[in-house]
């Protein structure tokens, strides 16, 4: 009996914050089934939410699935109510080996507790590309031996815990100045230049990795053809598996990706990757689609022994994780020690940044706008008025109060830019030049900081809740002492 192509498959399951629920993705759940997919990515919902729908796909499955989640910067990243941690530039510039095998550990442990068994991290890509718009503190730095020690470190660490860990995206996205969700990057260096890019994915093959995700980047230099590392067969099956010897589980990234359709959509993309070499199928929507043009190329551009390879693969790694759970999410100790570690990485960049002891807080969002919303920001003033601070919050400054201005500006791919907007760098100078003074908390890339305006810049790597908290914290520890208290 030949094996169902469809097991190669990974549809997406993604949560509404509309109407708190999976509900929209339910006919994708069906199809899936229907189908015998191989697995799921999910994204976003209650850690309740997802131990449920995970264990409710498990159960109607009919076989062992992998589940899978994009999760670089812990369990929390996805799914309030477990732990997140600082981006992996923050572990990077601890330079604690330690530290990053627990985050990995952390995150698989919290993982496996959801039913989630496969981690979609490390990011093994270098920050060599300043002007890189999609991975900038997503990496663990510019330098390849300290981004190596912490991949393999990573990996250690999330093995330990017993999922699938996962190096991404095959063979570098670090130095390309596009957005592969927007179309194809293309990387023009020489294969010289390439083999750097390339030390991290190295060392994650000696830790015996358990997969490779893919890059939507072409690199003429390892493929004239043009075509992205997703598509490419020198770069999958002659570079990736037969010179650097890598044996494991080859995942395509995002198939809904504009950077890998290469003219045409899901079906043909499905169909050429899993001819150059890939193993799983990430974030299919058209289902019936894929599946139909898989099998139809059956016996011309996928021959059975290739289909048969990939197929054996997941099912092995499915087997090998059957029965394999995590403790549950969400221990008060991982969130002080996540804490801990976001606030030993709080940098002073430029002048004094100190707080007052009423302040007024602006909040400057350079991550609004895109498909999906961002992230809280009710956590910064939040703790700072935990740690005593009387806060007002304003649109713009009043004159009457010292000025914190919090701005967000995270690495976010549907910007199509790494740095700050004209409209963010104009408020922020307007509102930094009150006479009562002013302190940035720049909750982005430290580089940022010389685009960013003030003379007195705090820099939080990021603006998730975690690195919110972590700002406010160490404002609270560096009082303005020529200000009195709030009456």
């Amino acid at each position: 009996m030949k094996p169902s192509a469809a097991r190669l498959l990974f549809p997406p399951i993604r949560w509404s914050a509309d109407d708190g629920s999976y509900d929209a993705f339910r006919p994708t759940i069906e199809k899936g089934i229907e189908l015998g997919v191989g697995g799921w990515i999910i994204f976003g919902g209650p850690a309740d939410a997802v131990r449920e729908i995970t264990a409710e796909v498990r159960e109607r499955a009919g076989h062992l699935i992998l589940i899978g989640a994009d999760l670089e910067r812990g369990a929390g990243q996805q799914f309030p109510g477990a732990t997140a941690l600082p981006p992996p530039a923050v572990l990077a510039e601890l330079d604690d080996l330690d530290l990053t095998r627990r985050a990995g550990e952390l995150t698989a442990r919290e993982a496996l507790s959801m039913g989630i068994n496969w981690v979609y991290a490390p990011v093994a890509d270098l920050d060599l590309e300043h002007e890189n718009p999609i991975v900038g503190t997503r990496a663990f730095g510019a330098d390849p031996e300290r981004a190596s020690r912490h991949v393999v470190a990573w990996i250690e660490g999330c093995r330990k815990a017993g999922a699938l860990a996962c190096a991404k995206h095959f063979p570098g996205h670090g130095r390309t100045t596009s957005d592969s969700h927007l179309g194809l990057p293309t990387v023009e260096v020489d294969e010289e230049d390439l083999a750097t890019d390339l030390r991290p994915f190295r060392a994650a093959i000696d830790a015996d990795v358990d997969s490779m995700m893919t890059a939507h980047v072409a690199y003429p230099a390892l493929d004239p053809s043009g075509l992205p590392a997703t598509l490419s067969r020198p770069i999958l099956t002659g570079l990736l598996r037969e010179r650097l010897g890598f044996d494991g589980l080859i995942v395509t990234d995002a198939l809904n990706m504009k950077g890998v359709h290469n003219g045409g959509g899901e079906p043909e993309a499905a169909v050429r990757a899993l001819a150059a070499g890939c193993d799983a199928l990430l974030y299919v929507r058209e289902l019936d689609e894929v599946a139909a043009a898989l099998e139809a190329a059956r016996g011309g551009a996928l021959t059975e022994s290739r289909i048969a390879e990939s197929f054996e693969r997941v099912r092995a790694a499915a087997e090998r994780l059957d029965g394999v759970t995590g403790e549950r999410w969400g221990r008060s100790a991982d969130a002080d020690w996540a804490l801990g570690l976001a606030g030993r990485s709080i940098r002073a960049l430029r002048g004094e940044p100190r707080c007052a002891g009423s302040v007024e807080v602006m909040t400057v969002d350079d991550d609004a706008g895109g498909p999906f919303p961002p992230g809280p920001r009710g956590a910064f003033p939040e703790a700072l008025q935990e740690a005593g601070v009387h806060v007002r919050e304003v649109g713009r400054p009043t004159g009457e109060l010292p000025v914190l201005i919090a701005l967000y500006a995270d690495i976010k791919g549907f910007k199509g830019r790494p740095g700050l907007s004209a409209e963010a760098v104009e408020t922020v100078a307007s509102a930094a030049a009150e006479p009562r003074g002013a302190t940035v908390v720049l909750f982005g890339h430290p580089r940022l900081a010389t685009e960013t305006p003030g003379a007195h810049l705090l820099a939080a790597w990021g603006g998730e809740t975690l690195m919110q908290r972590a700002a406010a914290r160490w404002l609270g520890n560096h009082p303005d002492l020529t200000e009195s208290p709030p009456h």
